[in-house]
């Protein structure tokens, strides 16, 4: 067997029965993945207001694609492991808090309703990603079509924002659990 299987196993007893207290808990493990998961939130969302404030204070356009063509493709694979990493361990704590119980019991309520709300707004920011990436990767340092551009630059816009209105949406939810 595998070391990671008796690591595994070893640490679902630990969990089950927390014979070492709260060291080794499934609160503790939740913490960790908790804490990866604002570290992810702040790489993510710091990485788009970098990229939006050099789109906006960098006047010269050649400087601008200077910037774009050197930092873009690197920016582009940190981007989506911090993406990843937020949807995997989204995923951990939607199942650790019983949502899908919170969706069959108590559609209605807030929690229940903001959950969905921030996971469609995940949902589409997680498109536009793929097909913003798919774009600058297929165009890097070549030049765009009117409709590469619009389409590149509208989804990074929305990405943007999408960006803010998730962190509120995941505030809130912090708050009602």
């Amino acid at each position: 067997m595998p070391f990671y299987t008796y690591l595994f196993a070893y640490y679902t007893v630990i969990d089950k029965y927390q014979l070492f207290g709260s060291l080794v808990s499934v609160n503790f493990s939740m913490e960790i993945v908790f804490y990866i998961h604002i570290l992810a939130a702040t790489a993510w969302i710091g990485g788009a207001l970098l990229l939006f404030a050099l789109g906006i204070f960098l006047r010269d356009k050649q400087a601008q694609a200077n910037v774009y063509e050197h930092l873009g493709p690197l920016y582009g694979y940190f981007e989506t492991f911090w993406l990843v990493t937020l949807l995997s361990t989204g995923t951990i704590m939607f199942i650790h808090h019983g949502f899908g119980a919170v969706f069959e019991n108590a559609y209605d309520s807030d929690l229940a309703q903001t959950m969905i709300r921030k996971l469609f707004l995940v949902a589409i920011l997680t498109f536009l990603t793929i097909i913003h990436m798919i774009i600058a990767f297929k165009t890097h340092t070549k030049t765009r079509s009117t409709w590469q551009q619009i389409i590149s630059r509208g989804s990074s816009l929305l990405i943007f924002f999408l960006n803010l209105i998730i962190l509120w949406y995941a505030t809130q939810i912090r708050t009602m659990l």
